[in-house]
């Protein structure tokens, strides 16, 4: 195969494709694409890429809804997908209005993408060098410490379940839409994009004034990688550290116990970075805790206390402190059992003398239902956020404080994974 020539746009893709993807690329991969002139010059390149290569392409375009216009940019998306000769899927959502309309659309855009994908491991997503340099002034505004201020991974494996993967992190939005000009690609402007309620627009415009300074987006970018290469290091001592002072805790619980004498003898950052990692890991969450609320909880448990943050609870006690899922946070959750029903995205419970049943959390009403050996096992508020098996209101399995029949209970995060959990997060 005889690579583009030269340095153009098509040549630098292929090469990054390459490096992200190669030497054996998978048969079919698949491409978010909005609309806008980054993720249609996008689309254009993996066009061209996967004709050369043989490789298939799947296209998806998520509808938020937001706007009167956005089901017309759904579907100029699929019918420049249906000239190229590509099957293109329109995914809809619909925001309830709670929380950060931007965070909530950016999960929802993973979430929908996770379930439509199908047998596609690997997709591509639009972001460019500019979307690196105005998450650093963003992420700087709030406080970020070297995680936060990191570049974005150009290929990671997201909690539901895909690669994503980000071949034109080098690229500059101007260049993207020259391109897309020059090929008189479809392309639409999302109003959202000028509108300075949102940090992202903000960032967009200071990063003009901050040029003059020498702030300009690559020496954002460079900084941001630099704070990669930190990052890698400082995970590498948290996790050296976890294999020192975890203790071990009950199977099947999802609990994570730090040493108290250990812990406290170890620089601020790694303790900062452990306690992250823990709540981040009892909680199955995809994102890490923020850095202030972080810093007071870490102050509480050094000073004896426990507390709640990002769906966790800290437990002091003499010797350990214990990390567990917060009851609140899971009290009104119940799934059917079986391996297909992941509770609290994260529990699988399975066995034929379970099927059929419901798995909930154990609560002080399950709690109640054992009378032998669980206080010997577990805390009383360490256990009511417990996965367990009922049949209606009848408590008939908890495996963590060994009662009720014999079935499989795994976690999506095991207690003996923490380490490597640290050092890859």
């Amino acid at each position: 195969m005889t690579p583009p020539p030269d340095d153009t746009l098509e040549a630098r893709f292929a090469a990054r494709m390459g490096q992200l993807l190669g030497p054996d690329f998978p048969k079919a991969i698949g491409v978010a694409v909005s609309g806008g002139g980054d993720s249609m010059a996008l689309l254009a390149l993996a066009h061209g890429w996967a004709r050369d290569w043989g490789v298939s392409l799947l296209v998806a375009t998520v509808d938020h809804g937001l706007r009167a216009a956005s089901a017309a940019e759904a579907a100029m998306v699929a019918r420049e997908c249906a000239a190229l000769g590509h099957p293109h899927a329109t995914l809809n959502w619909t925001w309830d209005g709670t929380g950060n309309l931007q965070d909530a659309a950016r999960r929802a855009r993973l979430d929908l993408i996770g379930a439509w994908r199908g047998a596609v491991d690997h997709v591509l997503f639009g972001h460019t060098l500019d979307d690196l340099a105005e998450t650093f002034l963003m992420r700087l505004a709030r406080g970020s410490g070297v995680e936060g201020l990191s570049a974005m991974d150009d290929k990671r494996q997201v909690p539901e379940g895909f690669w994503q993967v980000r071949p034109l992190l080098g690229e500059t939005r101007a260049d993207l839409r020259h391109y897309a000009d020059i090929l008189k690609l479809p392309y639409v402007d999302d109003p959202s994009n000028d509108d300075p309620r949102f940090d992202r627009v903000k960032a967009r415009v200071a990063l003009g004034s901050l040029a003059p300074l020498g702030l300009t987006r690559r020496t954002l970018v460079e900084t941001a990688g630099r704070m990669s290469r930190a990052g890698v290091a400082l995970r590498a001592r948290a996790a050296d550290v976890a294999a020192r002072i975890m203790a071990p805790s009950p199977a099947a619980t999802g609990h994570i116990l730090f040493v108290r004498d250990g812990f406290a003898g170890v620089e601020r950052d790694t303790q900062l970075r452990l306690l992250a990692g823990a709540l981040q890991y009892v909680s199955a969450a995809p994102y890490r805790p923020r850095a202030a609320p972080l810093e007071a909880l870490l102050d509480r448990v050094l000073g004896g206390a426990g507390g709640t943050l990002h769906g966790a609870q800290i437990r002091v006690e003499r010797e350990n402190f214990r990390i567990f899922r917060e009851y609140q946070a899971v009290r009104d959750l119940m799934t059917p059992s079986g391996a297909a029903y992941p509770w609290d995205r994260a529990w699988c419970l399975s066995g034929a003398a379970i099927d059929g049943l419901s798995v909930r959390a154990l609560g002080p009403d399950g709690w109640a239902q054992i009378t032998e050996r669980k206080e010997k096992i577990l805390p009383y508020d360490s256990a009511l956020s417990l996965p367990a098996v009922f049949e209606g209101a009848r408590l008939v399995a908890c495996r963590a404080l060994d009662f009720g029949p014999v079935h499989t209970v795994s976690h999506l995060y095991p207690p003996s994974g923490f380490i490597a959990f640290v050092q890859t997060r």
